[in-house]
């Protein structure tokens, strides 16, 4: 029986890392570094520090994400596999929530969408409204280039000076539409909006936009339960948009433990569950 798994998910520029030991994830940590080689090893290091490992103690690593194409030997010495990157999200998913059957959404610099159900995992689609959109709106709208500035500068903030809403537009109460439902990011933008509400426009709607796409592929699945990963889920408006997002649409938007880490997760579990992989 295999003891420790390190599962790595490996981007451009943040390299994410888990264990896994009997079913239980463990110790999941993040380093960033320009290179991803450079990230894979220091990650691997810190991991192995902070847990009171030797090399000796780890019997399998499991590598994906975009990063992972870098990878073309063993790290390490130690049996290391490369398994695609859709598996891993739609398992780590799966694997953080407890469920066995949803829609699972991968917020990072674009959008990924995953089915996973007893069938097995496929990818449904994508989109490039994400991290990288926050940021690159950030950067033109507000000289804002840093992820925590942008939150920083969107404390504070109030969407009356920005987004037109329903209430804005119709006097008549519309059937499951309440007042305060957008109806147009940005269709009211005012002068007196702040650098703080204009920050709030931004994250409300990459976050929106999102949302809604995993609504559409949830209505064509005839599936209720959307778990959603990846960085973006430390945003704090985060919750409270996807809150309403599942009443106003009937949905289960469900935020995990670990969520950034889920498709770390993933990798590590995929060798477990049999899926297919490049071995090196």
């Amino acid at each position: 029986m295999l003891g420790n798994i390190i599962g790595i998910d490996i981007g451009g520029s943040t390299t994410k890392i888990i264990g896994y030991k009997d079913g239980v994830i463990f110790s999941p940590l993040l380093v960033k570094a320009n290179d991803p080689i450079a990230s894979v090893y220091g990650a691997f290091g810190k991991f192995l520090n902070a847990n009171n490992l030797q090399l000796a103690d780890v019997d399998r690593v499991m590598v994906t994400g975009v990063g992972s194409s870098y990878i073309t030997s063993r790290l390490h010495n130690i049996p290391t596999g490369k398994v695609s990157e859709f598996q891993s999200i739609g398992r780590g998913g799966c694997l953080l929530s407890g469920l066995t059957n949803a829609i699972i959404v991968s917020m990072g610099t674009g959008t990924a969408y995953i089915k996973a159900d007893g069938k097995g995992v496929r990818h449904l689609g994508g989109s490039g409204v994400g991290g990288g959109t926050l940021l690159g709106l950030s950067h033109t709208m507000l000289n804002v280039r840093n992820f925590d500035d942008l939150i920083e500068t969107a404390q504070g903030g109030s969407l009356a000076h920005v987004d037109l809403t329903i209430g804005d537009i119709s006097r008549d109460v519309l059937t499951g539409l309440p007042p305060d439902t957008t109806a147009s990011n940005f269709g009211k933008l005012s002068d007196l909006a702040s650098k703080a509400d204009l920050a709030v426009g931004i994250i409300n709607l990459v976050f929106q936009t999102i949302g809604l796409l995993a609504i559409f592929a949830a209505r064509v699945d005839q599936t209720k339960d959307i778990i959603l990963t990846g960085n973006l889920v430390n945003v704090p408006q985060a919750p409270d948009i996807f809150a309403h997002l599942s009443m106003l649409f009937g949905v289960n938007f469900i935020i995990p433990p670990n969520a950034e880490f889920a498709t770390a997760a993933g990798a590590a579990v995929s060798f477990l569950e049999g899926v297919e992989y490049q071995e090196f």
